[in-house]
């Protein structure tokens, strides 16, 4: 499989599959393909990943095309402004995603909903209790809206960031939601009472434009002359 991003700000993935290779979406995630490359949907890993998806943001049946060429070309394009990042993964590795994060992958990469055990990081950790988790082998292809920034925290380093600006972390990172010192930041900081901490050692892909400040931004414009 090989694959090429266009664009800048609504980016396109198109990914070149050899006769026999695969790849797979949630439903309605293709965008165009060329002739002989078969689509089959289904439940994809039974009913409770199915349910699992559908928690995680995520629809219940998948759709896997496969090329039945020498070669064709598939594509891929993302639901908001934003950027396509791909992750490769080795056997066993694993990625943790917000909700909805997922675009394609190949037909190795397993992807499962990933549940958050300390209460503190489900209420306030701006994404819930239910995430995305992407294990390998192989390539995996996330949308994340706004620009991105990958930072890698070493052993001990600790990163404090409004939780709706987490796009993507490994599992090495310990994540953990602290509440802001002092009433004035509480009543005039405009960040909330919470914010989230990251420990490394890990990678943390932060977003520039969570989709829902986005949302809220809109929202204020609907309805006004």
């Amino acid at each position: 499989m090989e694959y090429t991003i266009h664009g800048t700000v609504m980016q396109a993935l198109e990914i070149t599959l050899k006769q026999g290779e695969s790849v797979y979406t949630e439903s309605g995630g293709m965008a165009w393909m060329s002739d002989g490359i078969d689509m089959q949907t289904s439940g994809k890993g039974g009913l409770g990943k199915a349910f699992g998806r559908m928690l995680s943001g995520e629809s219940f049946f998948m759709t896997t095309y496969t090329c039945r060429v020498p070669q064709g070309v598939i594509t891929f394009t993302p639901e908001s402004p934003g950027k396509v990042i791909p992750v490769p993964l080795k056997a066993g590795h694993s990625i943790i995603a917000q909700k909805d994060a997922f675009m394609c992958a190949e037909e190795s990469v397993d992807l499962a909903m990933h549940f958050r055990k300390r209460l503190g990081t489900g209420l306030f950790g701006g994404e819930g209790f239910i995430l995305q988790k992407l294990t390998g082998p192989g390539t995996a292809f996330v949308e994340i809206a706004g620009e991105v920034q990958m930072i890698e925290l070493q052993a001990g380093q600790k990163l404090k960031v409004d939780p709706g600006h987490i796009a993507m972390y490994e599992p090495t990172c310990d994540y953990d939601i602290e509440m802001i010192k002092g009433v004035m930041n509480w009543l005039g900081g405009g960040e909330g009472l919470f914010l989230a901490t990251l420990k490394g050692p890990g990678k943390v892909w932060l977003q520039t434009m969570p989709l829902a400040n986005l949302a809220s931004k809109i929202r204020g414009y609907i309805g006004t002359k």
